[in-house]
C-alpha cells in the first residue's frame, strides 16, 4: 500500500545560505499575494465575463514582469513562484468545495504577512527535463539555488521517492520536510488488547486498563514558563517599534514559545506511540477542543495539554502499527454514565471527581468510570460491524491524516493515498 511520509530534519545553513533561504521565503510570499490581488482584481472588473484565470497565464505573466520590474527574483529558484501559486489555486478550490458542502467555515485565501510562517515549497520532479531537483546526501540536502544544505543529523533513514520538501522557519531556526513516498505492505490485524482513553486535565490520559498519566508525568510546559512568557512579552512591549532591540526580544520570545512547542511534541509523540504499538484498538472521545477553547477559564489549560495534536498523532501512528483507532460519538455520556449499572446521573457536575450511583450504590471515579464507558462504547462499535467495516453506524476512524508532523526529527510521517 503506498503511503506519503514526511521526514523532518533541521537545517544547518551557512550566512549565504539563510540570505537565500529568507529570499525564497519572500519571493514565495510575494507570488502568493501578487496571485491573489491578480485573481480579485479580475472577478471585480468582469463579474459576468472570466472570472477564473489559471496557474500557467499567472506564471506566464509573472515571468513577463520578472524581466522589467522584478529582477530580483532570479536569485531565487522559479520552483518557489510557481508552487506558491499552485497552492493558491488549490486554496480557491478548497473553498469553492467548502462552499458547494455548505459547510460552516469558509474563508477566502487572505494576504500573508513578512515574519508569519514563513516557508515555502520545491516539488522535486521537473517534467520538461526529466531531472531530480532534491538530493539527499548523508548529512546534506540539495536544493536547486541554494546547493547542499548541512543537517544537525543524518539522512540515512529516509527511504523512498521523494515527492517535495518545506522549506520552513520557527524562531532563527530552519527545518526541511522531505515528503517521501514509499510502499508498506499491509498486515493482518488481530484484536488482542482493547483500550479506553479518557483525556483530560487533572490527568492528562486516564486508559481503562487502570494507568493514569498523572499530573507530574504531563509536562505542560506552558503552564511551567508562563512566568517567563509574561517577562518577556513585557519586555517586548517596551522596546521602540522598529529598533534592533525589538527584534531581540522576539526572537527571544520566539525561541521559548518554539521550546514549549518541542517539549509538548514530544511528550505525545512518545506517548502515541507506545499506544499505537502495545495496544491492538484505541478507543477516544470525539472532543469538540475549539469549543472547549472559547471558555476563558479552561482555555490555557486545554490548549497546553494538546489534546487535538494528540489525536492526530493516533489517527497516523496507528497506521503505522497495524492497529486501530475508534472515535465515540461527541455526546456519549461517558463520565456521566455508571460502569456498574449503566444509569446515567444527568445532575453530574464538573467539579464532581466522585459520585455515588443512587441505582447500584456503586462508589465511581469520575475519569476510570469514563474510561471504561469509553471503552465499553467501542467494544460495542466492534461488534456491530465487522472490523473492516468501521464507516457504517456512525463510527469514525481516521486512516488517513495529510502529512502528519511529528516532533521527532528524521521519524516518519503517513498520510493514507487514495
Amino acid at each position: 500500500m503506498l503511503f506519503n511520509k514526511a521526514y523532518r530534519y533541521e537545517l544547518n545553513p551557512n550566512n549565504k545560505q539563510i540570505r537565500l533561504l529568507i529570499k525564497s521565503c519572500g519571493a514565495s510570499r510575494f507570488a502568493w499575494n501578487w496571485g491573489l490581488a491578480r485573481r480579485k482584481e479580475l472577478y471585480k472588473n468582469n463579474r459576468r465575463n472570466e472570472k477564473y484565470i489559471s496557474t500557467s497565464k499567472l506564471d506566464k505573466e509573472l515571468n513577463q514582469l520578472k524581466k522589467t520590474n522584478y529582477q530580483w527574483m532570479y536569485e531565487v529558484s522559479k520552483c518557489t513562484t510557481q508552487q506558491s501559486l499552485r497552492d493558491l489555486d488549490q486554496a480557491f478550490i478548497n473553498m469553492m468545495r467548502r462552499i458547494k458542502n455548505h459547510e460552516k467555515k469558509i474563508s477566502e485565501p487572505k494576504f500573508k504577512k513578512k515574519g508569519i510562517h514563513d516557508s515555502f515549497r520545491i516539488e522535486n520532479d521537473n517534467w520538461h527535463q526529466r531531472l531530480q531537483l532534491i538530493e539527499i546526501n548523508e548529512n546534506y540536502i540539495r536544493l536547486p539555488k541554494l546547493g547542499f544544505i548541512k543537517t544537525k543529523e543524518t539522512t540515512n533513514k529516509l527511504d523512498g521517492r521523494i515527492l517535495n520538501a518545506t522549506i520552513s522557519r520557527e524562531a532563527d531556526r530552519w527545518f526541511c520536510s522531505l515528503c517521501v513516498e514509499v510502499d508498506i505492505p499491509t498486515s493482518k490485524h488481530v484484536i488482542h488488547d482493547i483500550v479506553g482513553i479518557d483525556l483530560g486535565i487533572k490527568s492528562f490520559a486516564t486508559i481503562s486498563n487502570g494507568i493514569t498519566i498523572e499530573d507530574r508525568q504531563s509536562p505542560k510546559p506552558l503552564r511551567k514558563n508562563i512566568k517567563k512568557a509574561k517577562r518577556l512579552h513585557r519586555r517586548l512591549d517596551k522596546k521602540k517599534k522598529g529598533s534592533k532591540n525589538r527584534k531581540k526580544a522576539r526572537l527571544r520570545l520566539a525561541r521559548l514559545y518554539l521550546r514549549i512547542k518541542n517539549i509538548r511534541k514530544d511528550f505525545l509523540a512518545k506517548l502515541s506511540s507506545e499506544l499505537a504499538k502495545t495496544k491492538s484498538v484505541i478507543v477516544i472521545e470525539d472532543l469538540n477542543v475549539q469549543g472547549m477553547l472559547r471558555n476563558h477559564h479552561l482555555a490555557r489549560s486545554v490548549g497546553d495539554e494538546g489534546w487535538g495534536t494528540f489525536r492526530k498523532m493516533l489517527e497516523y501512528k496507528t497506521q503505522w502499527y497495524s492497529s486501530k483507532l475508534v472515535v465515540i460519538p461527541r455526546f456519549e455520556p461517558s463520565s456521566k454514565r455508571c460502569n456498574h449499572c449503566g444509569v446515567v446521573n444527568k445532575d453530574l457536575k464538573l467539579s464532581d471527581r466522585t459520585w455515588v450511583c443512587l441505582n447500584c450504590g456503586a462508589i465511581n471515579e469520575r475519569d476510570p468510570n469514563a474510561s471504561k464507558n469509553i471503552r465499553d462504547k467501542g467494544i460495542e462499535m466492534l461488534s456491530t460491524d465487522s472490523l473492516s467495516g468501521f464507516q457504517a453506524c456512525g463510527v469514525d476512524v481516521r486512516p488517513s491524516y495529510a502529512m502528519a508532523v511529528d516532533c521527532e526529527a528524521g521519524s516518519k510521517h503517513t498520510s493514507r493515498r487514495g
